[in-house]
């Protein structure tokens, strides 16, 4: 597996890898609707091109073969901490196989390297797989 900075050709596989997670993680949770709905608002794909291009926030991909997973964060205006991890999420295949803590491994040094202290994210209450991790 190989973690690198996300490019703006990798939108496709992000968009793909959004799509599977979030209905796996969300769908029970808050319906396949809502999330389809949710998919199309942050994922479209001028609005992720153009996410995956900020400076200040950068954006990480795993890749194996192909994209299998991709974490974003940068500065937090509003937070408990001056950073947050914006967007986390990994093909269900991969779950629990250390990919989503190599990605915020990579986020973080970088998140630190930009002079950020600390960092926050935050979770739908009833997703206990994202509260375990």
């Amino acid at each position: 597996m190989e973690i690198r900075a996300a490019v703006p050709e990798d939108t496709g596989a992000v968009q793909r890898v959004a799509r599977r997670a979030w209905h796996e993680a969300h769908g029970d949770i808050i319906g396949e609707e809502a999330v389809e709905a949710l998919l199309e608002k942050w994922y479209d794909k001028p609005q992720l091109a153009d996410a995956i291009e900020r400076e200040d926030a950068p954006m990480f991909v795993a890749v194996d073969d192909d994209v299998i997973g991709f974490a974003q964060g940068g500065p937090s205006e509003d937070g408990p901490a001056d950073a947050i991890v914006s967007r986390i999420y990994i093909l269900p295949t991969y779950w629990g196989e250390g990919v989503g803590t190599t990605l915020l491994q990579h986020l973080f040094d970088d998140l630190r390297q930009a002079g950020h202290d600390g960092v926050w994210l935050t979770v739908m209450a009833e997703n206990d797989l994202a509260r375990s991790f």
